[in-house]
């Protein structure tokens, strides 16, 4: 059982009433198991005794947390059977068409399924704010005309994020049941889509300390060894805040879904040609939104929205990012 995060109590708890921490739901810091998860396996433990289910059954429940407690068995005798357990989780066996194929999820998207079923669980709103990146786009093929290292748009986006977040680092937070952790260091988890595998998320460490060749260097190698494929585990934990980019997809607004634990996470938009008042005159600039999903237990809209202008005073003033060219 060491590889499963848990407290040192929970673990003493679970070996006392035989629990398998590997079938208990946690809920405490950073995904670790805590006491209290494991006292709630061993009483749904208890229900599961006082009902009459298949062993088949009671594995998928256990493997999907599921409290068949309150399940209405369609077996004899009033039984659980497997069908009444998937058709609690929403699911049932698939029947196939002509030319349909069946395909098991890979381990990849299994552990996808299963954290974005747990971020669906969470209360969230999104907060969407336009952002005119006119002078960020002239400004940035300048610098990489002059430099070796050559920016992406969201590696600007990147130190925006960083700077705005040491702005507001109420942001950085997690929830732990009755409680909130806060965190201090601006660790930015970074999805990157693997094609039609999934997407992992790797993480730029202390992101607001990092120059900006520094913090374009590392996102740039992090980038390019989770899309080869070449990324350790550790290099995907421990984020604090989120960012993922669908803009080179011409997406113009998306809600993304929580990393958890991150309270949450900036959706990045594609840059297009849009009209604004500019001294009273319209005008056609660039223009881009970007789009926070923050956790509604542990933040609000107010803060979401401060956030959110903070990015783009950075975004629309990019000399504060990298100075002037």
């Amino acid at each position: 059982m060491a590889h499963i995060k848990a407290t040192p109590c929970a673990r003493r708890t679970a070996k006392r009433y035989h629990i398998d921490l590997a079938a208990v739901k946690p809920s405490g810091p950073d995904g670790a198991v805590v006491e209290r998860d494991v006292l709630r396996a061993m009483e749904m433990r208890q229900k599961t005794r006082e009902v009459s289910i298949t062993p088949l059954a009671k594995r998928i429940a256990d493997s999907m947390h599921i409290d068949v407690s309150v399940l209405k068995g369609t077996g004899t005798g009033g039984r659980i059977s497997k069908a009444d357990v998937l058709s609690a989780a929403g699911q049932k066996d698939a029947e196939l068409q002509p030319g349909e194929l069946l395909q098991p999820m890979n381990s990849m998207r299994r552990t996808i399924a299963a954290q974005m079923t747990e971020a669906a669980r969470v209360p969230t709103v999104t907060v969407t704010t336009k952002v005119d990146v006119t002078k960020l786009t002239e400004l940035r093929p300048v610098h990489n005309g002059r430099h070796s290292i050559h920016y992406t748009v969201n590696d600007l986006v990147l130190m925006a994020v960083a700077k705005a977040l040491k702005k507001n680092k109420r942001l950085l937070c997690s929830y732990a049941g009755e409680n909130i952790i806060y965190k201090n260091d601006i660790n930015i988890g970074i999805a990157v889509s693997l094609d039609d595998e999934g997407l992992l998320v790797p993480v730029i460490r202390e992101a607001d300390l990092l120059a900006p060749d520094q913090l374009a260097e590392t996102a740039h190698d992090l980038i390019r060894r989770t899309r080869e494929k070449k990324i350790s585990p550790d290099e995907c934990r421990g984020s604090t805040f989120t960012v993922t980019n669908m803009g080179m997809y011409g997406v113009e607004a998306f809600t993304p879904m929580l990393h958890l634990p991150n309270a949450a996470v900036l959706a990045v938009c594609s840059i297009y040609d849009g009209c604004a008042v500019r001294n009273g005159a319209i005008e056609v600039r660039k223009l881009m939104h970007i789009c926070l999903t923050f956790d509604h237990r542990l933040l609000d809209g107010a803060l979401a929205a401060k956030f959110n202008l903070a990015v783009r005073e950075f975004l629309e003033n990019p000399e504060s990012l990298i100075g002037p060219q």
